[in-house]
């Protein structure tokens, strides 16, 4: 989301400010926003009042004549996720959506949020965090965090226990027959995880 100045909205009522935030948005608009221009929430409610917007999650709205992108409504709400291991795989085409029954969600380990309980939550050091780090463009032009599919293969890999072990099988397989195909980027990644011998013989095995 833009960062954005009073300046930029001269001559413009607050509502009509926070229309064009929603056009600059696409769609979207946060309280947090809202507030760093120096604007009242009660304009939020208003407008919510006049189902103009619709709150989607917590300081996160959204026109209410668009279609929701969760991905993008929880990076908004939880800035410190990133989209991992399953999910990062479906979202770069490497599984189908049907297959999934919730969010891969990765965090530093000292960041936990209790709301983000329902999800599959993944803890980090912060030196494992950025490692293969990308941004991510949904299929509703918004741009999420999430890791690029050499990173999520050696995280399905490492923490298969707490995952679906076929689905982790056909993601990989498919991956390793598919023309972007990278194994040393791979390994190197997985050397940087520690996890390089696991991760080199579970792909021996299922390739």
């Amino acid at each position: 989301m833009e960062k954005m100045t009073i300046n930029e909205f001269k001559k413009k009522s607050n509502i009509e400010i926070l229309q064009e935030l929603l056009k600059t948005n696409n769609g979207y608009i946060t309280s947090s926003l809202v507030t760093e221009l120096g604007i009242h929430r009660m304009y939020i409610k208003i407008m919510a009042d006049k189902n103009i917007i619709k709150k989607v999650e917590s300081g996160v709205y959204i026109d209410s004549n668009i279609k929701e992108d969760k991905y993008y409504t929880l990076n908004l709400a939880f800035p410190n996720i990133i989209f991992s291991h399953l999910t990062s795989l479906y979202l770069q085409g490497y599984l189908q959506e049907n297959k999934l029954n919730n969010y891969d969600i990765t965090i530093m380990k000292n960041v936990y949020n209790e709301k983000l309980k329902k999800y599959n939550i993944f803890g980090v050091n912060k030196d494992e965090f950025s490692v293969g780090l990308i941004d991510y463009k949904t299929d509703n032009g918004n741009i999420i965090k999430i890791y690029d599919v050499e990173r999520s293969i050696c995280d399905v890999i490492k923490d298969r226990k707490r995952l679906d072990l076929d689905l982790i099988k056909y993601a990989v397989r498919k991956y390793l027959k598919s023309d972007k195909c990278d194994l040393n980027k791979v390994y190197n990644y997985a050397e940087k995880l520690d996890i390089k011998g696991l991760v080199k013989d579970f792909i021996d095995i299922v390739s």
